[in-house]
């Protein structure tokens, strides 16, 4: 029994000597020396002109977890697609569309009370 557990022993360890060669080492072994090049903000060049943990407004996040709702719709779309053609064969094509045409009209539902609250509205 605990040798069909020995692949993953392998793994495991694998995985946490690579990631302290990966992490590990070359904060050991790399050089230290600060510069004004290297304490320069990384990516955008911008020098900050705000502080970093200023609020957001609520229309930030309530558009974020609408993206992330639809998008988990087509998650479950995809899958459903590649079950239709069996479904279809098994139970004919309107049986096979039925859940989906109810968890569509639910989505849609709740598009359409976002919509009417305002939530889309870009200001």
């Amino acid at each position: 029994m605990a040798q069909d557990y020995f692949p993953l022993l392998v793994f495991v360890v694998v995985a946490v000597v690579f990631a302290f060669i990966a992490i590990g080492l070359p904060s050991i072994l790399g050089p230290r020396r600060k510069n004004a090049q290297k304490l320069e903000p990384y990516e955008s060049g911008i020098i900050p002109f705000h502080d970093a943990r200023r609020r957001f407004p609520v229309k930030y996040y309530l558009v974020a977890m609408l993206f992330i709702l639809f998008d988990i719709e087509v998650i479950f779309l995809f899958p459903w697609a590649g079950a239709l053609l069996p479904l279809r064969d098994s139970y004919g094509i309107w049986i096979a569309l039925a859940p989906i045409g109810f968890f569509l009209l639910i989505l849609i539902l709740g598009l359409i009370y976002e919509w009417s609250k305002g939530a889309l509205d870009w200001e």
